[in-house]
C-alpha cells in the first residue's frame, strides 16, 4: 500500500513569522483520516522567519526530532542545554517527564526544517537533547540512519522508541533500496527533485505513506535528499 500525499494538499498555516505545511493534523489543522502514519504522529514543514521562532513551551512523552533543510535553529531548554543545528544536521529532544524549550531562527534569512514527532515506547524517563552532523558525502547514494531507537544503530542520535529517521542524498539516476519488515509503517519526504517509489512518482515535499511492502525501491529523477521514517 503506497499512498501520495501532495505538497499542495497537506494543511497549511501562515502567520508573521511562520510559514507551515502539516502532514498530520497539527494546530488548528484537523483531519481526522490523518492522525499519524503508526506511532509517526507529526511531520510539520515549516519555514521560520528571521530573528523568529517558538518561545519556550513545554513538552512530555514525545520524541521530537528536527531535521534542518536551510538555514539554522538554535535550541535552549530547561535542563541547560545550548546548541546550534545546520541545515543538514539533525537535533533530537526526548521529552520523557517532561521539558521546556525554545526554537529560534537567529540567521540572517529563512530557515527551513521538518519537525517530527515520533511516540515514544513508554512513557515518562528523564528528558534529553542533543545534536550532531550528518555529512552530506556520507549519505551519497544511501540511507544513513540519523535517529533510532533500535538496537544497531549505534550511530544515530538516540530516541526512546523502535523507530529509525533516515536520510540519502541521491543523484538523478541513483537507485537505492530499503527493507521495511511486516507490521511497519514507512513515511517518506523528497526535500528537492522528483523522486519514484515503488512506481509512484513524488515531487519535492509531497509525502508518501507505505505499509505492507517489503522493499522500497527508490529511483531519483533528479538530485534529491529523501528523509524516511520507519516505525512500528
Amino acid at each position: 500500500m503506497i499512498e501520495l500525499r501532495p505538497f499542495s494538499k497537506l494543511g497549511h498555516e501562515r502567520l508573521d513569522w511562520l510559514d507551515t505545511h502539516y502532514h498530520f493534523s497539527f494546530a488548528q489543522y484537523r483531519d481526522p483520516e490523518r492522525m499519524g502514519w503508526g506511532a509517526l504522529r507529526v511531520w510539520n514543514d515549516d519555514e521560520i522567519a528571521p530573528g523568529q521562532g517558538f518561545p519556550a513551551h513545554p513538552h512530555a512523552d514525545m520524541e521530537i526530532v528536527t531535521y534542518v533543510r536551510d538555514g539554522a535553529v538554535t535550541h535552549q531548554d530547561s535542563l541547560g542545554n545550548k546548541g546550534r543545528t545546520e541545515a543538514g544536521d539533525v537535533q533530537v529532544m526526548s521529552a520523557g517527564s517532561g521539558i521546556r524549550h525554545a526554537e529560534y531562527n537567529l540567521e540572517g534569512g529563512p530557515t527551513r526544517l521538518f519537525q517530527i514527532w515520533i511516540i515514544p515506547s513508554e512513557r515518562g524517563g528523564a528528558p534529553h537533547w542533543g545534536t550532531r552532523p550528518f555529512p552530506n558525502a556520507d549519505r551519497a547514494g544511501r540511507f544513513v540512519v540519523l535517529a533510532s531507537g533500535r538496537d544497531g544503530d549505534g550511530d544515530a542520535l538516540p530516541i526512546r522508541a523502535d523507530a529509525r529517521v533516515l536520510g540519502a542524498n541521491l543523484k538523478a539516476g541513483d537507485r537505492i533500496d530499503y527493507d521495511l519488515a511486516p507490521g511497519r509503517h514507512a513515511y517518506l519526504v523528497p526535500i528537492s527533485g522528483t523522486l519514484d517509489i515503488n512506481g509512484v512518482s513524488a515531487a519535492p515535499r509531497d509525502g508518501i505513506a507505505v505499509r505492507d511492502e517489503p522493499v522500497l525501491r527508490l529511483s531519483a529523477r533528479e538530485d534529491t535528499d529523501v528523509i524516511l521514517v520507519d516505525a512500528p
